[in-house]
This record gives structure tokens, sequence and C-alpha cells, in this order.
């Protein structure tokens, strides 16, 4: 959907700076180059580049066997909510030999969002342990992938542990209103979080 200003918008405004960092996260091949990609309003910066066979045995495919790009670095992208909040968008890679970037990415992030997917849903553990060790706010977004088996929001957060708190919710990446959906139920639960005297930490400091 496309975001309308409201009433409730100064009381966003005086919650929340004018520019949020927020980061995208998830295992590999979740959609999180995808889900940046559809919601940027600008060219989204990439940098993927080809599967190779030195990565044979040591990334994990399976689930994933047509993908033949990985995001090495991060994804970069930004979106504009009115005129008074602008989130950059920064998607995290997602193999385990690329996490050592995390701390450098998620440096002064608002919050997160973890994409997780059905047919692998180990995969968003490291990253759901992460922003709860660094305690900072996340929602679970399931990209509902074709084919896969669709699970309820509750077996989602039996299956990862969640903290009742955390907001979980089905989302299709490569649609921007429901990527768009995924970004502003993160930013409410941040805003509820602050409103209950929860600041986010700063990562990294």
């Amino acid at each position: 959907m496309d975001y309308e200003r409201s009433d409730g918008d100064e009381a966003r405004a005086a919650v929340l700076p004018t520019a949020v960092k927020i980061l995208v996260a998830g295992g590999f091949g979740v959609g999180k180059t995808t889900l940046v990609g559809a919601v940027s309003e600008t060219k989204p910066l990439r940098t993927e580049e080809l599967l190779s066979e030195q990565g044979v045995g040591v990334d994990d495919i399976s689930g994933v066997e047509s993908k033949s790009t990985t995001t090495v670095a991060m994804d970069f992208g930004r979106i504009s909510f009115g005129d008074d909040l602008v989130l950059y968008l920064f998607g995290t890679p997602g193999q385990d030999r690329f996490w050592f970037v995390w701390d450098e990415l998620a440096l002064g992030a608002l919050g997160a969002v973890v994409l997780a997917d059905t047919r692998r849903l180990a995969d968003c553990f490291p990253s759901v342990d992460y922003f709860e060790q660094h305690g900072l706010p996340f929602v679970v977004a399931v990209n509902c992938f074709d084919g896969a088996r669709r699970y309820s929001i509750d077996e989602v957060k039996l299956a990862l542990n969640l903290d009742p708190e955390v907001p979980v919710m089905l989302c299709d990446a490569r649609e921007r209103d429901s990527s768009k959906d995924v970004l502003i139920t993160l930013l409410e639960h941040v805003m509820k979080g602050r409103a209950a005297g929860r600041e986010p930490a700063s990562v990294g400091s």
C-alpha cells in the first residue's frame, strides 16, 4: 500500500529520526536482494557475484538450487515515507563466510527485517540470534515462495522460539506493497518499544 499521511504522522516524526537505517537479513537465497530492489525508490546498489566452484561444499544451496548469484557485501536501497522519514535499507550477505561484515552493517541501525523461507526455516536462526543478542528490534517476514509449504504465523513463532512481542508476518518480497507493509510493521514495532521505554541498542558501539 502507498503510505498516506495522517494525524499520526506528527507522533511518528516525534518518535523516529528523519533518516533511519534498517537491516534486511536472513539466510542464503531468502529474498533479501529482491525485497530491497522491490521497495527502493532509487536504483538499488547490489554486490552480487556468480556462484563459483569455490563455493561447492561451502555454501548450502539445497532448496534453492536454481540460484546462480550471491550477495558478497551488501544491498542498498532507499525509500521515503511522506516528507519526514527516509529509510536506508542495507541487505546483509546470507552465507556464514560473510558474517564478519554484519557488525559494520548493523552499526547505527534502528531495527531489522529477518526474512524467512519455510523450505529452509532454520537458516534464519543466526539472524534471529544476532539481533536478540544485540538488543536490536526486528520483525520476521516469511517470504511465500511458489510451491513452498505454508506455515501459520503461530507455527513459525513456535519453530523459531520467538519472544511473543516479535511480529511475524507473511510477505511476497517481489511485491512492492507487500514489502512496504513489512517495513511499516517494523517501524510500528520500534515505536511501540520506544513508547514502552525500550530504546534500540547501538550495535558496535
